[in-house]
């Protein structure tokens, strides 16, 4: 096992968590998985995902678990990962205007809580996944991460440039290393 340092993928039965995790564990890292299978997406894709996972030799745990839940800190606390990456989050945009409230508890006050716990662990660094959708009507190509983001068109992009600023005091605040992944198209 590489140097025995444990690695949390939450969103582990999403499409980028399932890649992410089954190439960390053939590599010989120690990886939990958490997701709380939501139902956004086909339920049976997310269990044959993580049925595959089992499977791979190697350190693989699971957890079924919503990050949104306030026993997040505690959980996170418990397990001490020497490294997060937070894929767990409702993502779409025609969703998000639909059901914004959905978009806070995950993707807001989930991320919340995975910084919390951050505070309380010896975390080597915070990865987590953002969108390009922050962009907005910025109009300024090539895109650029030192370009401003602050007119989304979007709920869901409120909700991940929200997580940006979050990481960013938390960073500030707490010395918490965090590296944000504005994703385009991931397929």
């Amino acid at each position: 096992m590489k140097d025995s340092k444990k690695i949390l993928v939450t969103g582990a039965a999403g499409f980028i968590g399932f890649h992410l995790s089954k190439r960390l564990i053939e590599e010989g890292y120690q990886v939990i998985g958490l997701d709380s299978i939501s139902d956004y997406y086909d339920v049976n894709l997310k269990k044959a995902r993580l049925k595959i996972l089992d499977e791979i030799k190697g350190s693989y745990d699971f957890v079924k678990h919503d990050i949104s839940r306030k026993s997040t800190v505690g959980l996170l606390k418990e397990i001490n990962p020497s490294f997060i990456v937070n894929l767990a989050a409702n993502a779409g945009v025609r969703y998000s205007i639909k059901n914004p409230r959905i978009y806070v508890k995950n993707n807001i006050y989930g991320f919340l809580n995975i910084l919390e716990a951050a505070k309380e662990i010896n975390l080597e660094n915070l990865v987590y996944a953002s969108t390009s959708s922050v962009y907005g009507a910025n109009t300024d190509y090539p895109f650029s991460e030192k370009k401003g983001v602050d007119h989304p068109l979007q709920f869901y992009a409120v909700t991940k440039r929200t997580n940006e600023l979050m990481a960013h005091a938390y960073a500030s605040l707490f010395n918490i290393k965090s590296t944000g992944l504005r994703f385009f198209t991931v397929y």
